[in-house]
């Protein structure tokens, strides 16, 4: 089991234009069953319209094709070759058997530069499950890779869910996943549980993760798939003089030797990944804009063994005014401590008041239990309104990833990640090319294309369900529907839109309509007392 702790040692990595300057001080979830239902009204003519393409022909471009990262010989013109590069470094070669095969967009018959004595140079800023996943697919895919991460323990307040795919998906150890939770259990403003999970297979489940462990393990495989990753802060980053000149990236590197403040270093790279979170400074290096965003809180409390074991299996999550305003709160449980948490994007200055609200909630199952740890960290509400700007490009929190309703990030964030150096890596050839912004572009149509209608669903479930202590308590008896707790745990478990029976849609649709005007009746009666 990872501890959280890594070391990472530069030596025999790839060796990058490194200046060293004098040192000196910086100034520095789950959805209901509505939304699969309009998710598919939505999506299924974007999703049914994706077919594979059988060939390719040089100079034409073409939408999808089934290709091997190590092979795109032969689909773009010859070039100039490339004289702004400084740096000459020959790659490592990457045996076969390490490169995952995978459903990419080619374009042909680009006429980039060719680079020549060195492969294409990536920095990724960053080293969550977004960073981590970047680099070692660029890594693995021929590109000489740096990921910065200043802090290497970092532990985000985080409820550290995963579904099921991921684990498959990512090749995620068992060892590192906390908990299997089969159980759980949405508590509504009144106090009325309903369980949930009766509909999952012996074999499925949600994972539930410590961040830290999760972060250090996806950074110790890019290591391992040849990035080099680096303890350093980003400060800023220069901008190219011309259309294929380098990127400076300026950063402080602690190696323990230069104090607190860190060693100045700056490096030359070709293109740049955003993985540096909710306040990303590669945003603002691009003037990515700004978005709306939710104060996650959460304490992390140790617990009697007898009461640690009534959550062996099971999460919580409550719903209320008292609890958030227009989120939820949770009680997930770790490897030997249950995290409880809450957030808020409209009460932001009280949400020290609705984390204790959410405590004397879970009182009697985390009686007598310690707080061990304190984290708070900004959440995303919704994507920047610009999320790449000619080479550089945002993924994970920085892109605004985060899904409301539920508050799921980590998935999105180590695919967006994924899906960003895959684009990558098709659109240099392994590294042999310069890459342009219309390569990135390729990620950011095929991520809104495949996950556009969550988002938006998810958007219209908060504003609908959220929105009062009534509409709340329509929310949670529709979970007791075992109908919708099987779609709602497929669509999660396999992010995927699952097909449903007509008959039970239109049911729901009608159940949906009754409790909406129950709850609206109550309200009204609640406004008279």
């Amino acid at each position: 089991m990872f501890d959280g702790q890594s070391s990472h040692s530069l030596k025999n990595k790839k060796k990058f234009s490194i200046i060293h300057k004098e040192s000196k001080p910086l100034i520095p979830s789950n959805p209901t069953v509505l939304t699969t239902t309009i998710s598919k009204i939505i999506s299924s003519k974007i999703l049914q319209n994706q077919h594979q393409l059988t060939s390719l022909q040089a100079n034409q471009t073409t939408t999808m094709a089934s290709v091997a990262l190590k092979s795109f010989v032969g689909l773009r013109q010859s070039s100039p070759e490339n004289h702004h590069s400084t740096i000459t470094v020959l790659s490592k070669p990457f045996p076969s058997n390490q490169l995952h095969y995978r459903r990419l967009n080619i374009v042909a018959g680009k006429s980039s530069p060719k680079i020549t004595g060195r492969n294409l140079r990536v920095a990724v800023i960053g080293g969550g499950p977004a960073g981590g996943a970047a680099a070692e697919t660029l890594a693995k895919g021929g590109i000489e890779t740096i990921l910065l991460e200043r802090k290497m323990d970092n532990a985000k307040p985080c409820g550290g869910a995963i579904p099921l795919c991921m684990v498959g998906e990512f090749d995620l150890p068992l060892d590192i996943i906390d908990r299997r939770v089969t159980k759980m259990k949405m508590i509504s403003p009144s106090n009325v549980a309903v369980d949930i999970g009766q509909t999952l297979k012996p074999h499925e489940y949600i994972g539930m993760v410590r961040r830290e462990v999760l972060d250090a393990y996806l950074r110790d495989r890019a290591t391992a798939a040849g990035a080099t990753v680096i303890n350093g802060l980003f400060t800023k980053m220069d901008k190219p003089s011309d259309k294929y000149a380098p990127y400076v990236i300026h950063y402080n590197e602690y190696d323990g030797k230069a104090g607190s403040t860190g060693k100045r270093v700056t490096v030359e790279v070709d293109a740049v990944i955003g993985a540096d979170g909710a306040n990303s400074r590669v945003a603002k290096s691009i003037d990515a804009g700004d978005y709306e965003y939710a104060i996650a809180f959460q304490e992390r409390i140790k617990i009697p063994d007898d009461k640690m074991q009534y959550y062996e299996n099971l999460a919580e999550m409550y719903v209320g005014d008292d609890v958030s305003p227009d989120f939820y709160g949770w009680v997930f449980p770790k490897c030997d401590h249950v995290a409880v948490g809450t957030g808020t994007v409209t009460h932001k200055p009280d949400i020290k008041k609705f984390q204790l609200a959410t405590r004397l909630r879970a009182r009697d199952k985390i009686l007598g239990g310690k707080i061990i740890r304190v984290e708070a960290h900004p959440i995303p509400e919704h994507p920047r309104p610009r999320r790449l700007a000619n080479r550089v490009a945002l993924v994970g929190d920085a892109a605004g990833y985060v899904t409301k309703c539920s508050g799921e990030g980590i998935y999105f964030a180590a695919k967006s990640g994924r899906m960003c150096a895959e684009a990558i890596v098709e659109g240099s050839e392994n590294g042999t090319r310069m890459i342009e912004e219309s390569d990135l572009r390729n990620y950011l149509r095929k991520w809104d294309k495949t996950y556009w209608p969550t988002y938006k669903v998810l958007d219209i479930l908060q504003k609908v369900f959220y929105r009062s202590n009534p509409a709340r308590e329509a929310f949670v008896e529709m979970c007791a529907d075992e109908y919708v707790q099987k779609m709602t745990f497929d669509s999660y478990l396999y992010k995927t839109v699952v097909p449903g029976n007509p008959l039970d849609d239109l049911k729901l649709a009608v159940n949906t309509i009754g409790s909406l005007v129950r709850a609206n009746a109550l309200r009204n009666e609640m406004a008279k007392i």
